[in-house]
């Protein structure tokens, strides 16, 4: 029960910065190499390789070295791991039964 709650941590940690985020979307568009993210988001190398751990330790991202570079691409399994999270999230959320007394005293 513990692993499965630190591999949600991750995910949302992954999830909760706004570099991240821009990340995410910009490899949306396919494989991008760190050079081309360096250049569009404008943040140091070792900030980008902070993010990219956070993001491949999360799964959400893949990675892969060739030659010097490293490239990044979105991974699969890890977004759609990430999707049913937060669709588990909304589906316990619509179907509890919070006492809507709560919401108005």
């Amino acid at each position: 029960m513990e692993d499965k709650h630190n591999e949600m941590a991750k995910v949302f940690k992954a999830l909760c910065d706004p570099n991240r985020l821009m990340i995410i979307e910009m490899l949306q568009g396919g494989e991008k190499c760190a050079c081309q993210l360096l250049d569009d988001l404008h943040i140091g190398q070792s900030t980008l390789s902070h993010h990219m751990k956070s993001l491949c330790e999360s799964g959400v991202v893949n990675c892969r070295r060739e030659g010097k570079w490293m490239y990044y691409s979105l991974s699969k399994a890890g977004c759609e791991a990430a999707y049913n999270l937060l669709a588990g999230i909304m589906n316990a959320s619509e179907q509890s039964n919070v006492d809507k007394r709560c919401f108005f005293e």
